[in-house]
């Protein structure tokens, strides 16, 4: 078998699974350190020529990363793809081990099981802090409705002032995002790279909580550590 990746934490999830099959990935997939397989471009624009003259048995691809032309360009030309979308915890782990499956694994991998256990144990959230959640910057993207990002956040205690919203990534100004009158503003560190100068200093008065972005958005190996290293983050906000 041979797999060309264009999603990074389902390139960990196969670097980590069967290192053996996988030939390609995107110049975005950073984990596993050391990865050494062909680049083919980025995963909103990868090179498709160059993924298929890496002669794919498999492409990954997910519906929100990657452009739905690139997906049926590949079908069209005979390249066999599997689209993701988890919007939740429990159906990224579902569709892992479907992954897991499609790569001929007998029995799920030692980070798949590790990543069960670590959301099923999850304490019962305290009170839930109220939250708005940029993804980016110039101009202002939050979270909004049915997003994985949002649901890790809801399991570990943080309720999203946007869940309710008609739309997936709202984009409203900064006055109104002030307006909702959060707790807390949770700044992942991607796909926008929000740090202590740059961030907080917009939400006057509010804990900011800088988070690990691949730890709240990726779904793969790193659900082993999420759990934990993301409630660390949000408790040093209080």
């Amino acid at each position: 078998m041979r797999v060309v990746s264009l999603v990074p934490s389902l390139t960990e999830a196969v670097a980590l699974t069967r290192p053996e099959v996988l030939v390609g990935a995107t110049d975005w997939c950073s984990h596993p350190a050391g990865l050494d397989v062909a680049r083919v471009g980025g995963s909103k624009y990868p090179d498709l020529d160059r993924v298929r003259a890496l002669r794919p048995d498999l492409v990954l691809l997910n519906e929100e990363e990657n452009r739905l032309a690139d997906a049926e360009a590949l079908r069209a030309a005979g390249v066999p793809v599997r689209v993701t979308f988890p919007r939740t915890v429990p159906e990224a782990l579902a569709q892992l081990g479907e992954l897991v499956a499609a790569l001929g694994v007998p029995g799920e991998p030692g980070w798949l099981r590790a990543a069960r256990r670590a959301w099923a144990s999850l304490p019962a959230p305290a009170t839930p802090r109220t939250a708005v959640v940029p993804v980016w910057r110039r101009p202002w993207v939050v979270l909004g409705r049915d997003t994985f990002a949002g649901d890790v956040l809801r399991r570990l205690g943080v309720a999203n002032r946007y869940a309710d919203h008609p739309e997936r990534y709202p984009r409203p100004g900064l006055d109104e995002l002030r307006a909702r009158e959060p707790e807390l503003v949770v700044l992942p560190d991607e796909p926008y790279r929000f740090t202590a100068e740059d961030g907080p200093e917009a939400f006057p008065g509010v804990p900011a909580a800088l988070v690990s972005g691949r730890h709240l958005t990726w779904y793969g190996p790193s659900l082993v550590e999420a759990p934990a290293l993301l409630a660390a983050q949000l408790a040093a906000a209080a």
